[in-house]
C-alpha cells in the first residue's frame, strides 16, 4: 500500500511540474503606427506592475495614446497622453517594485513615475540602452529608489529603435506623432 501511495505522489508531483512548465508569462503586443513591439511580462518578479499594466491593456486604455517622450540613447516613454498631448484619467498609483531584482537594461519595459517613489499609473518606458547604472534601485531615498522593470521586448526592437531615432522638438516630444493604436494580449 505504501508503494502505491508513493507512486501516486510521484505522479501528482510530475503532473504539477508539467502544468507549471506549460504556464507562460503574459505577452502583449504594442501596436504602433511604426510597427509592432511584442513584450513578455514578468508577473513572478513584478506582480503589482504587471497586474496594473494588464488592467489598462484589458480596458483598451492605451488605444490612441502616444509615445510622447523620446530621449536618444536612453528610452522611449508612452501610455498616458493622447496625440494632442492631453493626459488620460488613470487609476490610483501603485507601489514601486524597483527592488524586484530586474534591471533596466536595453529592451526592458519599466513603469514611469514622478519623483514620488510610488507614483506610477499607466505610463511606461522601454529602455533603448543599458540604463541599469542610473535607473536601477540603489537605495531607499526617492532619488535612489529606482524604476520598476516588469517585462522585456521579445520581438520588435527594430521598431523601438525606429521610435528612438524619431526627431524631437523641445520637451523630447517626437516631431511626428508616434501613435499607440492599441496594446493587446497576444493569443
Amino acid at each position: 500500500m505504501k508503494s502505491v501511495s508513493s507512486l501516486l505522489c510521484v505522479v501528482a508531483l510530475a503532473a504539477t511540474i508539467g502544468v507549471r512548465a506549460q504556464e507562460k508569462n503574459p505577452v502583449v503586443v504594442i501596436q504602433t503606427n511604426l510597427g509592432n513591439i511584442t513584450v513578455e511580462l514578468d508577473p513572478a518578479k513584478a506582480p503589482i506592475s504587471v497586474k496594473n499594466f494588464l488592467g489598462y491593456v484589458d480596458e483598451g486604455f492605451y488605444s490612441g495614446t502616444i509615445f510622447h517622450r523620446v530621449i536618444k540613447n536612453f528610452m522611449i516613454q508612452g501610455g498616458g497622453l493622447t496625440a494632442d498631448m492631453q493626459g488620460k484619467d488613470t487609476k490610483a498609483p501603485i507601489r514601486n517594485e524597483a527592488t524586484n531584482g530586474l534591471s533596466n537594461v536595453r529592451g526592458t519595459i519599466a513603469m514611469a513615475r514622478t519623483p514620488e517613489v510610488n507614483s506610477a499609473t499607466s505610463q511606461f518606458f522601454i529602455n533603448t540602452v543599458d540604463n541599469n547604472q542610473v535607473l536601477d534601485h540603489r537605495g531607499m531615498t526617492p532619488k535612489d529608489f529606482g524604476y520598476a522593470v516588469f517585462g522585456k521586448v521579445i520581438d520588435g526592437m527594430d521598431v523601438v529603435d525606429k521610435i528612438a531615432a524619431t526627431p524631437t522638438k523641445p520637451g523630447d516630444v517626437p516631431e511626428q506623432t508616434v501613435l499607440i493604436k492599441a496594446i493587446v494580449r497576444k493569443k
